[in-house]
This record gives C-alpha cells, sequence and structure tokens, in this order.
C-alpha cells in the first residue's frame, strides 16, 4: 500500500507522528505508514551478508527469556497472611551480557527488551542495565518493534533483534539484522542472519554486541573507552553497579 503522499522516506519521522495522529485528512493508519516507511528496507536487500547487515545498526533489542537468560523460570512460593498462594519469579543473568550493554553504548548503539512475560525481575535487570526501550507482557512483539521504530527515529533496517522462539518470528522476519541464539528453536535460527557461538544466559547477548561493534569497527575503540577511568563516557555508557 502507497500512502498518496510520495515516498515515505523523504519525510521526516516527526511530522509523520504528527500527521498520522493529528491530521484528519489522512487516509492511513500509523501502523500502515510504519509498515511503508520500514518494512521494504529488509526485503530491498535480500543478499547482503550479516557482516553488511551489521553496519546499519543503531537500535539493538533482546527477547529475555532464554536470550538474555537460559531460559528457566524459577518460583519462590509465598503465603500471605490471608492464606492466599503466589510465587516469586527470579532468573539468573549473565555479567557478560551486562559489560556487553556498556561496551554498545560506548559503541554508540542504542539497546532495549521485549519480552511476552511481565516480571519484576526483569524490570530491576533493565533498570541496571539502564536500557532506553523497555517493552513487557508483548504477546506480539512486531507493535512493540514498531514503536521502537517511530521512537528512535530509524527504519527496520537500522533494528538488530535477538530472539530464540517462534514468539521472535514477527520481528526477525523485518527486522535489518536478526539474531537467533545457540539454544534458539529451529525456526528461529532459519530466520536469523547470525546465530550466536553462545546460548541464551551465557553470553548469547555479548556475542550479539561484539558482533555488531566489530562489523562497524567499533569494538576495540569501545573497549579501550571502557578501560579509561578517566573518559566520561565510560561513566555515562556505564550499567549500574548492583546496588538496587
Amino acid at each position: 500500500m502507497t500512502p498518496p503522499y510520495g515516498n515515505p522516506r523523504e519525510w521526516g519521522f516527526v511530522c509523520l507522528y504528527k500527521l498520522a495522529y493529528t491530521c484528519p485528512r489522512v487516509l492511513y493508519p500509523m501502523s500502515s505508514i510504519i509498515e511503508c516507511m520500514t518494512s521494504s528496507a529488509s526485503l530491498s536487500a535480500p543478499g547482503l551478508s550479516a557482516e553488511d547487515r551489521a553496519r546499519r545498526i543503531k537500535v539493538l533489542i533482546f527477547d529475555v527469556d532464554g536470550v538474555l537468560t537460559d531460559g528457566q523460570l524459577f518460583f519462590l512460593p509465598q503465603t500471605a497472611p490471608d492464606g492466599t498462594q503466589s510465587g516469586l519469579e527470579f532468573k539468573g543473568f549473565s555479567a557478560h551480557d551486562g559489560l556487553g550493554i556498556t561496551l554498545a553504548r560506548l559503541g554508540g548503539l542504542r539497546l532495549g527488551l521485549i519480552t511476552k512475560r511481565e516480571s519484576a525481575t526483569v524490570a530491576i535487570r533493565a533498570r541496571d542495565l539502564k536500557l532506553e526501550f523497555v517493552y513487557q507482557g508483548q504477546s506480539h512483539k512486531r507493535a512493540a518493534v514498531d514503536d521502537i521504530v517511530v521512537r528512535a527515529g530509524i527504519t527496520l533496517d537500522e533494528l538488530a533483534y535477538v530472539g530464540d522462539d517462534v514468539v521472535d518470528l514477527p520481528v526477525m522476519r523485518v527486522c535489518g539484522l536478526s539474531i537467533a541464539t545457540a539454544n534458539a528453536r529451529l525456526q528461529a535460527k532459519e530466520s536469523a542472519h547470525y546465530i550466536t557461538p553462545h546460548p541464551g544466559g551465557h553470553g548469547a547477548g555479548r556475542d550479539a554486541i561484539d558482533f555488531i561493534l566489530a562489523a562497524q569497527g567499533k569494538l576495540e575503540s569501545a573497549i579501550e573507552a571502557f578501560l579509561d577511568a578517566d573518559n566520561p563516557a565510560h561513566q555515562l555508557a556505564d550499567i549500574g553497579s548492583g546496588k538496587m
């Protein structure tokens, strides 16, 4: 579907956003405009290598369970004073991924997560990592990605996504660089441009970051910036200290 305003890539994202929601003469909803702006990006260059795709990336988004964790869910039974039974959910995360988040920011990437589940543990980890885009309770992740595209002022070919299961396919099939973890289901791996050497929860997130920064020629400079204690960018980019 082509809007009657010419090539949507020639418009500013802010103008599009205002048109879609405020102008009564616009004939197409925001979702259609986003689709026109972004869906052709990944399809326009099907022969690109994973490295070529990685060079375009500005935003990196992670799934959580099976990507930033190993996919296991632990519940600690709790009993309220009135006898009501509940459970406290907790997960394990990789410190390698956490340091990778700092390197990614030093390399100029913007980061976030999208997950189907809702968890206080994830909210705490996201806050500790200082992630810019955090979406929980997303059964259909494409809607969250469309929102990120508008917020970040990018196109889909400038977004990378790391997933491990079929719930991630709607994003993996359209983003500029789709990454599957080593432990991912077959369907996710078949839709991936790159598969991490390590499984989720054991450094897969760091693998994705290293791959993108290396393709962009920024990995070594990001590491050196991290090691420079006098570099003010280090303090701005670094993750939390765990005091939550």
